[in-house]
């Protein structure tokens, strides 16, 4: 396998690892423990799961390592098609989402003593340490709506590099780049019309799937090297 195969394949796996890791904590965790509304409800299924939930701390934080790789990963697949874009994605895909991610990890610990009710924290009743469990699951979600700003415009760079590349269908990068809108969008909607924020959602996910079909052709099919020997031919 020649070289910018071997590093294609490489990028699309971590890719798809980092991406399974980040699942967890993001979508999975969620809608199996949080109850929308229902402060109680949530820090007994918090208890009653914790090692889930530990697990999720760990899946984030180890999301947030691997992403440090993935975009390395890229940039040594695209530093030649340009390489000021390809910097300018690993700053908006790396260097500005991991700091949060590693920051976020400590409101989900915070939500954990709550819901325990540490002996410090006796000063609180049940129903308050539950209403500031709930609180700190919000501040998390705002911070993740936050992050989706930069989750969204790295995608632009890797775009436009996917459809400059030559050796990777030219449909992918624009792809990507409309999922960077699609992201935009439920950030924007998760602050300003929080009322439609899932409906929001379920749209940017299915549109977020040229993420996936990314990560996916890089992992399976490798690139076209014939295709870019004939294009500088």
């Amino acid at each position: 396998m020649n070289s910018l195969n071997k590093n294609a394949r490489g990028a699309g796996l971590l890719y798809i690892l980092g991406s399974l890791a980040g699942f967890v904590r993001l979508i999975y965790i969620p809608t199996k423990l949080f109850v929308h509304g229902n402060a109680a409800a949530t820090a007994n299924n918090i208890l009653a799961h914790e090692s889930l939930f530990r697990w999720g701390i760990v899946s984030s934080l180890l999301c947030s390592a691997l992403w440090i790789f993935v975009t390395l990963a890229l940039y040594r697949l695209f530093k030649g098609v340009d390489h000021g874009l390809a910097v300018l994605m690993v700053i908006l895909g790396s260097l500005m989402v991991v700091p949060l991610f590693f920051v976020n990890s400590v409101t989900d610990a915070a939500t954990l003593l709550l819901a325990r009710g540490e002996d410090f924290l006796s000063v609180f009743d049940k129903a308050q340490r539950e209403a500031l469990a709930m609180l700190f699951l919000r501040l998390h979600h705002n911070l993740d709506l936050a992050n989706e700003i930069f989750w969204g415009l790295w995608l632009i760079p890797l775009g436009l590099l996917v459809y400059k590349s030559r050796f990777l269908p030219r449909i992918l990068g624009v792809w990507l780049i409309i999922a960077c809108f699609a992201y935009l969008a439920h950030s924007v909607t998760g602050f300003l019309f929080p009322q439609y924020e899932d409906k929001v959602f379920s749209i940017a996910s299915v549109i977020n799937l040229g993420e996936v079909a990314l990560m996916l052709w890089l992992a399976i099919m490798g690139v076209n090297e014939k295709r870019l020997a004939a294009a500088e031919a």
